[in-house]
């Protein structure tokens, strides 16, 4: 994921990287560097020929991890719409955004979280609504969160309880 250049801890270490490639006329390298983080190939374009002064900022960054870790990963259905959650709280928080892209937190181990608490919480489905589902298993339980408690564990994960 983050092979040549690892993982950074912000954007503006990003970007001081970038810089120096820049600098250094490795295109070809600032082109690996804005692919490993996610970032766009035009904006890296406009980046390489001086239009923009800066690769990213904190939000784009932190967009670029989660989508190079989401590619990773096989998120469908409810762990899909936890990543969008995630994205969302980045481009509404500056905080979440400095926060995604810290080096130690990882898509995983936030969906990580989510799953810990969906286990923690299961609860049992009436046996009308097995029945309607055509399940005939006599027992089965249900632990997902909503969409306010999947965002409480998700700034927990990222924030550290700071929020």
């Amino acid at each position: 994921m983050f092979d040549r250049f690892g993982e950074f801890n912000s954007a503006a270490e990003i970007n001081e990287t970038a810089v120096n490639l820049r600098r250094e006329g490795d295109l070809q390298g600032l082109k690996v560097l804005a692919a490993e983080n996610g970032i766009d190939a035009d904006e890296t374009e406009a980046f390489a020929g001086g239009a923009m002064l800066f690769l990213c900022d904190d939000m784009t960054a932190a967009l670029g991890k989660i989508e190079v870790e989401a590619k990773e990963m096989d998120c469908a259905e409810i762990m899909a719409d936890w990543v969008e959650y995630i994205k969302v709280q980045c481009i509404e928080s500056q905080e979440m955004a400095e926060a995604v892209r810290r080096q130690g937190k990882s898509l995983a181990g936030c969906i990580a979280k989510l799953l810990e608490w969906s286990f923690k919480h299961q609860h049992a489905i009436d046996k009308g609504i097995l029945k309607e589902a055509g399940v005939s298993a006599s027992r089965c339980t249900l632990g997902i969160p909503g969409m306010g408690t999947a965002k409480r564990i998700i700034s927990g994960y990222y924030l550290g309880g700071k929020k």
